[in-house]
């Protein structure tokens, strides 16, 4: 079976927690609460008995599995760009007051990607979301992604999957959590997922765990908010509910789940439109600052998109068409030598410029994906001085190279000179932490890693990364015990307190294998692990 046909039946959870019909009555009137920070209208108020820590439960539960799945995709070049647009929608829930300070504690608020071509985004249960490739290779700028994602964060900041929960007949919440991961099942095996979800409670569930049209616009109003204050363009609403509206027409075979899953309507539309123009920024023209920021914005999402295109793995004749479309844009450019890196983004080409970088980003990745690496370094080349002006998009460049080099088997040649300390963003500490791990420089790894995994703990594939520094250098007892951080960082608690007690063996049985320092820490760990198991097995007892 295909992967996007694989997958294909997992998007039924994004419509069983996102909207899909109008039949869920509310509980209370929309007018019952009183106006909040969120905006001049009432919200729907919080008719919800499941409380955070329950909902956070049964989040967690779902995302142990889709951490498990092997179309769980931790890329950091488009982790740190998602997360880019991800941490100041959050900020600006904040300060507007979305966030009650219980759900802001307790909730995981993690946003992570899928592997699958569909054009869609999901929340769930305990402030996890996702997002798949097809979505960011799909949206034409950085603000049409804003718009998706302070929408889903406004169903989650509103309580509305929680509110919904407590109108599934009082369900406990095990069953819940179960009905979703038999969704999440049956993408792979249908008549797993079947079995799993079959029942009349829980067939019950699943067909309600939808959002209402109050629900729906209440998530348009406040996500509208949330990315203007976040620094986003209005226009990112109508422009992706336009593109929605088109596919609506013209396909219905499934590729746009989101569509299925949000309907559009005339009113919501409009609703959008009126929004759009009565915004702040509304009628204003931009000045030559702005026009040129948004061209190196949209220079980097068109290099991101195409790197979703090609992780989302769309088959060997649909790389050949990439590499065939970079090559002919290479063939109108003018030669390397005349080429101006600025004139590339601030003259009045800047969106047929920004296409090109894309499908040349788009070209070189392909290429490599084809094992052909000279073809590769040529477009590379081509590439780099349309990203050089533009200091994100000139990163990501630089990264692409050493990941084509990696790919190649060859060492990086700018890994002789690289200090790992000077790297601050997570796709340059991690692409430049393999690289030098192909230069045999493990010391300078462990040591930079060390300093990043102690600022981000849950950084499940730096403590992987940290676990190969230190069995080069033969630190055994440290390799274990960051092997079994990473899987205490994606939930696998069972597995982690595995590796905890098989590093506390290996120091019993050579005392010399690690310090006391690193033994103290252990048992600590050990302790803290072995906590969260006898608790998870407690409350799933009691939910039952």
């Amino acid at each position: 079976m295909s992967r996007p046909t694989r997958f294909k039946n997992r998007l039924a959870l994004g419509a069983l927690l996102m909207l899909t019909a109008a039949n869920v009555v509310l509980a209370q009137p929309a007018g019952a609460a009183p106006a909040g920070a969120s905006g001049s209208l009432p919200s729907l108020g919080d008719n919800s008995e499941l409380s955070a820590a329950a909902e956070r439960r049964i989040g967690d539960r779902i995302a142990t599995a889709i951490y498990r799945d092997p179309d769980y995709l931790d890329d950091p070049v488009l982790n740190d760009y998602l997360q880019s647009v991800w941490q100041p929608l959050l900020a600006a829930a904040r300060a507007r007051g979305e966030l009650g300070a219980e759900i802001d504690e307790r909730f995981a608020w993690q946003i992570f990607l899928v592997r699958d071509r569909s054009v869609n985004a999901f929340a769930l249960p305990g402030g996890y979301f996702g997002v798949h490739l097809g979505l960011i290779a799909t949206v034409g700028s950085v603000d049409e992604l804003a718009a998706v994602l302070g929408h889903e964060l406004s169903h989650v900041t509103q309580r509305h999957i929680s509110r919904l929960m407590t109108q599934q007949n009082r369900q406990a919440p095990w069953m819940i959590a179960a009905m979703i991961l038999g969704v999440l099942a049956a993408g792979k095996n249908p008549s797993a997922g079947s079995a799993a979800i079959v029942g009349g409670q829980a067939v019950a569930a699943q067909s309600q765990l939808n959002f209402s049209r109050d629900m729906e616009r209440e998530a348009d109003r406040v996500g509208f908010g949330v990315m203007l204050d976040a620094g986003f363009a209005g226009r990112g609403v109508t422009s992706m509910f336009e593109k929605l509206q088109q596919a609506g027409r013209l396909n219905d075979n499934g590729a746009f789940p989101y569509l299925r899953s949000h309907p559009l309507t005339t009113e919501r539309i409009a609703e959008a439109q009126a929004r759009q123009q009565l915004a702040p920024t509304a009628g204003s023209k931009p000045g030559k600052e702005t026009v040129a920021e948004a061209g190196k914005a949209r220079v980097l999402h068109t290099m991101m998109a195409a790197r979703a295109r090609i992780l989302a793995a769309p088959g060997v004749d649909a790389l050949h068409a990439m590499v065939a479309e970079a090559r002919q844009r290479v063939s109108a450019l003018p030669a390397l030598s005349a080429l101006s890196a600025q004139s590339a983004v601030e003259s009045p080409a800047t969106a047929a410029n920004s296409r090109d970088a894309g499908a040349l980003y788009a070209g070189v990745l392909a290429a490599a994906q084809l094992r052909d690496f000279a073809g590769a370094r040529s477009l590379l080349a081509r590439l780099k001085p349309l990203s050089a002006p533009i200091e994100r998009a000139a990163s990501a460049v630089e990264l692409l190279g050493i990941e084509l080099d990696l790919l190649a088997g060859v060492e990086p040649p700018s890994a002789a000179s690289f200090d790992m300390a000077r790297a601050g963003a997570r796709d340059q500490v991690l692409t430049q932490a393999r690289s030098l791990l192909a230069a045999q420089r493990a010391a300078d790894v462990s040591g930079r890693l060390q300093t990043w995994v102690a600022g981000h703990p849950k950084d499940a594939m730096a403590w992987q990364l940290l676990a190969v520094a230190y069995g080069s250098q033969n630190q055994p007892v440290r390799a274990i015990r960051a092997d079994a951080e990473s899987r205490a960082a994606q939930l696998d608690y069972s597995g982690a307190l595995d590796r905890f007690k098989a590093a506390q063996g290996l120091m019993r049985s050579s005392p010399g294998s690690a310090d006391y320092v690193e033994g103290s820490i252990i048992d600590t760990r050990t302790r803290q692990i072995e906590s969260l198991v006898k608790e998870q097995a407690l409350q799933d007892k009691i939910d039952r």
